[in-house]
Formats: C-alpha cells, sequence, structure tokens
C-alpha cells in the first residue's frame, strides 16, 4: 500500500516536472529557432547575390581612415599581476597604429599590479590609480580612465577619435586599431568577434565558452545588427566614438559609466541605442580569405571561476539590467532584451529537466515507466527535434571557427554549460537579494606563445 502510494507520487511528480520544463523548453527552442531561421534567410540572400560566395571583406578593402586621430584603450586591472605586464608588452610590440594611449586603471591597495604594469616602458601607456581602494566596479575603474583621457586631451591640445575596451588578459589583434580607425569615422560604436582560446588544461569548462561565443559572435550579433536592436558590447574588443562617449557622460552627469554596474559593456550599448547611435558588428579578416580581426584571450578554466564569472554576468544583464533599463524600445528590441534576461528562467527550466530525466530514470529502474500522456509525448519528441537542431547549429559555428574536433566537443559540452548556468543562477538569484556585489573577478591567464594572425 505504502509502496503503491510511494509510486504514485513518483509519477506525478515526474510528470510535472517533465511536462513544465517541455513547455519551458519549447519557447525557448522555438525562440532560437526564430533566430537562426532569420540568420539563415539572410546567408541564402548573400550567396544569391554573390556575397558569401567571396567570403568576409578584408581591412584591405576598406577605406582609409578620413581624419586619422588618437585611439584611447582603457584597461581596468586588479589584482592582474601575473598577466598585466605580458599584455602591455604583447600590446606595444604588435599593434600596428601610429597613434594611440593604453590607460591602465589600478588601486593604490594593489601595489603588486602596478609594479607589474610599469615594468612595460613605453610612452604609449599611461598607470592612472586613484584614491579609492579597490576592489570597486570595472565601471568605477573605466571612469578613472575616461577621467585621465579628458586630462590628456586638455594638455596636448587634441582630441581623442575614439575610445577602445579591452581586459588586462586580453591579446589584441595587430589591427585592430586599424580597422576601429576606419569603421569608427561611419558608426558610434564598433564591436569585433571575441574568441576565446582553448586551452588545453580545460576542454571542459573553459571550452564551454568557445561553443558559446562561436555561436552569439558568429550568428546572434549579426541578428540582433539586422533587426536595428541595440548591440550589447562584450567589454572587449569594442570601440566607441568619442562623441558619442561624450553623449553618454553628459546624460550621466559626468561619468558614461555606471559605477553601481556589474556588466558597464552590456549597458552601455543598450543606452547609446536608446540616444539615436549608430553600431557595427564587423567581422572583417586582417588579409583576404583570413580569420576575422578578433580579441582572443583565456577563459576561467575552473568550475568556481567560471561560475562566479557568469554570476556576475547574469546579476548585471538578467536582474539589474531588467531594473535599470526596463522593456523601452520597438518590438525588436524587446524580444532581443528577453533573451538577455531569460538566463535565469532557463535555469529554472533546466533544473525542472534534469530532476524530471533523474526521477523517470529511478521509476524504469524501478519497473514502473512513467505513464506520460499523448501531448506530453508530443511536446517530447518536438524537443528533442529541437535540441537535435541545436547541437549541428551550435556544432557548425564552433568547427567554422575552431576545427571539427572544437566542432564535436561542443555537442556533450552543452550539457557542461547546462550545470554552470544552473549553478550559476542560484547564486546570482542569492547575491543579488543580498545587495550590491562587488568586483568579484577572476584569475587570468596570458598565452606564452601569442596565436597566429
Amino acid at each position: 500500500m505504502i509502496v503503491d502510494a510511494a509510486l504514485q507520487a513518483l509519477d506525478f511528480i515526474t510528470h510535472e516536472l517533465m511536462l513544465f520544463a517541455c513547455i519551458g523548453l519549447l519557447i525557448g527552442g522555438i525562440d532560437d529557432l526564430a533566430i537562426d531561421c532569420i540568420w539563415l534567410a539572410d546567408v541564402l540572400r548573400a550567396w544569391i547575390g554573390g556575397r558569401r560566395r567571396t567570403g568576409a571583406p578584408s581591412i584591405d578593402a576598406l577605406p582609409a581612415p578620413q581624419s586619422p586621430g588618437r585611439i584611447a584603450i582603457l584597461i581596468p586591472a586588479w589584482d592582474e599581476q601575473d598577466v598585466i605586464g605580458s599584455m602591455l608588452r604583447s600590446a606595444v610590440d604588435r599593434i600596428r597604429h601610429d597613434d594611440y594611449r593604453i590607460y591602465v586603471g589600478v588601486y593604490p591597495n594593489d601595489p603588486a599590479t602596478i609594479a607589474a604594469a610599469r615594468t612595460v616602458n613605453s610612452p604609449h601607456i599611461r598607470i592612472v590609480s586613484g584614491t579609492l581602494y579597490g576592489p570597486t566596479t570595472k565601471a568605477e575603474c573605466l571612469n578613472r580612465c575616461w577621467r585621465a583621457v579628458l586630462e590628456d586631451e586638455a594638455r596636448d591640445g587634441m582630441r581623442v577619435k575614439a575610445i577602445v575596451l579591452h581586459d588586462a588578459e586580453d591579446v589584441i589583434h595587430p589591427l585592430e586599431l586599424a580597422l576601429f580607425d576606419r569603421l569608427i569615422e561611419t558608426s558610434d560604436l564598433v564591436q569585433i568577434p571575441v574568441f576565446p582560446l582553448a586551452d588545453p588544461r580545460s576542454p571542459w569548462i573553459s571550452g564551454h565558452y568557445i561553443d558559446e561565443f562561436a555561436e552569439s559572435h558568429g550568428k546572434q550579433m549579426l541578428v540582433r545588427e539586422r533587426l536595428g536592436a541595440g548591440m550589447p558590447l562584450a567589454g572587449v574588443g569594442c570601440a566607441i566614438s568619442r562623441d558619442a562617449m561624450a553623449a553618454l557622460a553628459d546624460v550621466r552627469g559626468g561619468d558614461p559609466f555606471d559605477a553601481a554596474s556589474l556588466t558597464e559593456d552590456y549597458e552601455m550599448g543598450l543606452r547609446l541605442n536608446a540616444l539615436g547611435r549608430s553600431a557595427r558588428f564587423a567581422r572583417i579578416a586582417g588579409r583576404p580569405g583570413g580569420s576575422p580581426i578578433a580579441t582572443r584571450a583565456y577563459f576561467p578554466n575552473t568550475l568556481d571561476a567560471a561560475v562566479r564569472q557568469k554570476t556576475r554576468w547574469m546579476i548585471g544583464i538578467a536582474l539589474a539590467g531588467w531594473e535599470k533599463l526596463g522593456w523601452t524600445g520597438d518590438l525588436a528590441e524587446g524580444w532581443m532584451r528577453m533573451r538577455d534576461r531569460r538566463s535565469v528562467l532557463a535555469a529554472i527550466v533546466l533544473t525542472a529537466a534534469y530532476a524530471g530525466m533523474l526521477c523517470a530514470s529511478i521509476q524504469w529502474l524501478l519497473g514502473q515507466p512513467m505513464r506520460g500522456g499523448a501531448a506530453l509525448q508530443a511536446l517530447l519528441g518536438f524537443n528533442s527535434a529541437l535540441l537535435v537542431w541545436r547541437m549541428v547549429m551550435r556544432a557548425g559555428f564552433v568547427a567554422h571557427a575552431y576545427g571539427v574536433r572544437q566542432g564535436l566537443l561542443s555537442v556533450p559540452r552543452l550539457f557542461v554549460g547546462n550545470l554552470i548556468a544552473i549553478a550559476s543562477a542560484r547564486r546570482a538569484v542569492f547575491a543579488y537579494a543580498r545587495g550590491p556585489v562587488a568586483w568579484d573577478k577572476t584569475s587570468h591567464a596570458f598565452p606564452a606563445e601569442l596565436p597566429a594572425e
């Protein structure tokens, strides 16, 4: 009697979990499929027009800059003594641009980072300290760097052309500033792709970033641009025109970055779109037939580091972003903001799906398979087809950017990414409920051997 009641309860729980998960996965799957269809339609039009067959344009095919000017690179650095010296040395050795300055934001209570930055002696580098002890937020640090740019403009009697954002672990492409110098004359924001470096120490955790960025910067950002929705900046490999930065600073009372934000780059892209500023996602090759000019870096390679990083992203985009930015804009903008903010809800759906699968497995082992109706069976079948489609699409984008091996690895890494998303969502909700969150950064590494460009 008790056993029968327990089995009935288990069957009920399994059915409800699976039904909830199937409905949620169906909504998310159709949402992703719509993005795929828009991208595929654009690809088809490009093939018919012959543009796709000629390959991505190279920087040599772009018009030369009409008014060359100084480009300022802002790099926030807290506890970055392990990478900042190598990163700066690489930058000044590789960048092919005559007029640029790198502003490294540091803290008075972080002497190790200051000392490491000072090992690179170059007129292109200015170290910007302040009175606040770290860590604050990246946005606060970037605001100090922005004020340093204004000081240099006043002292040198010149005006910078663009502001470029980078992190302390980034490998900057030699032609990146030359590309920004051209494109910033016709667009207020320019974002180039971000290609995470394959980390042999962490093919699963660090590797799942490869999959996400390959699809995001190979498809989703292009669809956003196609729809005219705001372009969230990646925080690295992005340029903002001097006029657009000044306009945002005027709106915010002097500082362009929200010092209380954990995702200042994401918010900046949407706020500038609301001000009517133009944006472009640029997949431009460094040479004819070559790979796109992109930013490369190692991403977190441990579970704890990945969860902490994605917690910050979820708080800034899905939770605080909802509160600060709301739902202003047209239908396309609302759709993209919904996609940006669905991560916490998606984690709940995934949790229900895995819990339902566990319960169903227990029932099967007990010889009592779940008694699902026709509707649930149809949902399971349709969601399975959508899952296969999602895996094929992702594997294709990863294989195109990183090769067949990484493309195949992206299939099991989808499960790894889901687990990280679930853990991050739980941590994000509790952290957001507690109040303001400090700069919860992760440790970084800089490649000993730089990737070929």
